[in-house]
């Protein structure tokens, strides 16, 4: 047996799959705040999949950030929805190429036989509904970390 490394203890990009309505809570909490531009979402439906592309505030790292005095990050992350059956929008222009969408929260709404619906709520009072066959959603960052350009933590005022 041998002592484990420093490197093997270095913080990893995120890769995590929810497939009940506890694990979504954990990938709510991670994306609340992620931006992406209108273009950044697909809806591929013969593959069933809705995938969005999100610069996503690096929650999980804001301790660290703060006890070491270092600016706060930001990373790209892939969200994909699978066994996607159906998506659906409201609140936003799709021909508003410009357009940035916030996400607030991601939430379940159970049906029948394991399968519901997925509403990814914005700010904005804007929604994406994505009617599948049974939870799954996966978040995994694809880019390394980068300094958030407004150097600041998101802040929600109560």
């Amino acid at each position: 047996m041998t002592d484990a490394t420093f490197e093997e203890g270095a913080e990893r990009p995120l890769a995590l799959k929810a497939e009940t309505a506890e694990d979504l809570g954990v990938i709510s909490a991670l994306v609340q705040d992620a931006v992406l531009p209108i273009t950044e979402m697909r809806y591929d439906r013969r593959r069933r999949e809705l995938a969005l592309l999100l610069n996503r505030f690096r929650w999980e790292d804001r301790a660290g950030a703060e006890a070491r005095g270092r600016a706060y990050e930001r990373v790209q992350s892939v969200l994909m929805v699978g066994d996607a059956l159906s998506v659906a929008s409201q609140g936003i222009d799709r021909a508003e190429r410009d357009t940035i969408l916030s996400i607030l929260s991601l939430g379940w709404e159970a049906g029948e036989d394991g399968a519901g619906r997925l509403l990814v709520t914005l700010a904005g009072d804007g929604a994406i509904s994505v009617t599948a066959e049974c939870l799954n959603v996966t978040l995994k960052d694809v880019t390394r970390p980068y300094l958030a350009p407004s150097r600041k933590a998101p802040a929600h005022p109560e």
